[in-house]
């Protein structure tokens, strides 16, 4: 894949992580974006389809972009978002690449299940950090246990929406060879 077509590729999925995040605004549930994780969708589909590097940086990118344009997430939020969806992004890349697994199936699966664990694990590491350097009561890993569980819609949206999609986008030949 050119240059060029990553750019524009990883360009789509920074896009969609700051637009899909606002269609789920119109369901009528409390905290949509905490409970559905739409933002994470577009950043392990960039990890999957175009690699680790360009996940990690779309990973990175499309919080701060979001917080910006739309206040979402908060400022508070916003660190640990973009650490979290950085590892995201460059987990689901270097599963994905590395792992030797001859069904196409498990091996989209075990990347994606690794990635969530990796992103809500360094996610509660710097949650941990923040309170010991800032000495708050508030916050630690506790808050990312919680974040994991009240999001558990959304974890299971990624596992029924994002395999289907990388098997397709891969079958289809449209991001063949863009992990490199």
């Amino acid at each position: 894949m050119t240059k060029t077509k990553q750019i524009v590729y990883s360009a789509v999925f920074l896009i969609l992580g700051v637009v899909i995040p606002q269609a789920f605004h119109f369901i009528p549930i409390g905290n949509t974006g905490s409970v559905l994780l739409p933002m994470h969708i577009s950043v392990l589909l960039c990890g999957f389809f175009m690699g680790p590097w360009w996940g990690v940086l779309v990973g990175g990118i499309t919080p701060a972009l979001s917080s910006l344009l739309t206040g979402m997430p908060p400022l508070q939020r916003l660190p640990f978002m973009v650490i979290e969806l950085a590892i995201y992004g460059l987990i689901a890349g270097l599963c994905y690449r590395n792992l030797k697994l001859k069904n196409s199936i498990v091996r989209i699966y075990l990347s994606l299940v690794i990635a969530m664990i990796a992103g809500r694990g360094v996610y509660a590491l710097c949650l941990l950090v923040a309170t010991k350097l800032l000495h708050l009561q508030m916050m630690g890993p506790i808050a990312a246990v919680n974040a994991t569980i009240q999001g558990i819609p959304g974890i299971l949206i990624q596992l029924v929406l994002i395999p289907p999609i990388v098997y397709q986008g891969r079958k289809s030949g449209l991001f063949h060879g863009s992990e490199k």
